[in-house]
C-alpha cells in the first residue's frame, strides 16, 4: 500500500529534473522539502549554493555541504521548490504550516519559476479546509485576532512558537476562500499583519502531485 510518505518521496524526487546545475537553487521549508533535500544529496548535482526559506532547512543543506546565500546576495534565482499545505485548480496556495511563511513568500517572489511539490490530499477544490496561517507583529496579535473574526474566520494563537523573524502565528480556521487573491489582500492589509498564508497573487508555476499512480505534472 502507497502511504502519504512514498508520494512525498516520489515528488521530492521528481523535483531533482528541475534543478538547474550550477545555478543558485530556492528551497522552502516542510517534511516534503525535507525529502526533497535528502534526494538531492543523493543525486550529487552541481549545486553549490542556494537560498533558504528556515533555519531548518538551512541547516539541513549546511550538512550536505551546500552554501546557503542571504537573498540579498542573490540577482538571478531560476527555481524555487516547497510544498503546500493546500492547493486549488487555480494553483493558488495555503501555506506556514511551517511557520516559515513569511520567508518562502519573499523566495517565491524572486524567483522565477515557482515548483510546489505535495501528495495528493494536498489538492482542494476551494482553500480554507486547512487553517490559514497570518505571521502577526507580537504586540498587535489581539487586534489582528479581533480583525481576523470580522472576517468570518475563528483565529487561535500557536502558542509557544516564534517564527525565525521573531513573530507569532495566527491560524484561521472556518474560512472559505472563494476569491484567494482577494482574501490575500484583504488579510494583509490588517496592521500588525507580516503576511499571511495565502501564496495566491504569486502561486505555483507547476505542481509535482504525487498519486498512488505516480506523479503528474500540472501547469495553470
Amino acid at each position: 500500500m502507497t502511504t502519504q510518505n512514498d508520494l512525498k518521496r516520489l515528488v521530492a524526487q521528481a523535483a531533482l529534473r528541475f534543478v538547474q546545475p550550477g545555478r543558485v537553487l530556492g528551497v522552502g521549508t516542510g517534511s516534503t522539502v525535507d525529502l526533497f533535500i535528502d534526494a538531492l544529496a543523493a543525486a550529487r548535482l552541481d549545486v553549490k549554493r542556494a537560498v533558504s526559506s528556515s533555519e531548518r532547512s538551512t541547516a539541513k543543506l549546511r550538512a550536505i555541504g551546500i552554501e546557503v546565500l542571504d537573498l540579498n546576495e542573490v540577482e538571478d534565482l531560476p527555481v524555487y521548490i516547497d510544498g503546500a499545505d493546500e492547493i486549488d485548480a487555480g494553483f493558488h496556495m495555503i501555506k506556514g504550516g511551517g511557520a516559515a511563511l513569511t520567508r518562502e513568500k519573499i523566495i517565491a517572489a524572486v524567483a522565477q519559476r515557482f515548483v510546489c511539490i505535495a501528495d495528493a490530499s494536498k489538492r482542494v477544490d476551494v482553500l480554507g479546509r486547512f487553517p490559514l496561517p497570518v505571521e502577526v507583529i507580537p504586540m498587535a496579535r489581539a487586534h489582528v485576532a479581533r480583525k481576523l473574526a470580522k472576517l468570518g474566520g475563528e483565529p487561535r494563537w500557536r502558542e509557544g512558537l516564534v517564527t525565525d523573524n521573531g513573530n507569532v502565528i495566527l491560524d484561521v480556521r472556518g474560512l472559505a476562500i472563494a476569491d484567494p487573491v482577494a482574501t490575500e489582500a484583504r488579510i494583509n492589509e490588517i496592521v500588525g499583519v507580516v503576511t499571511n498564508g495565502l501564496f495566491a497573487t504569486r502561486g505555483a508555476d507547476v505542481l509535482l502531485l504525487g498519486e498512488a499512480s505516480g506523479v503528474r505534472e500540472l501547469r495553470p
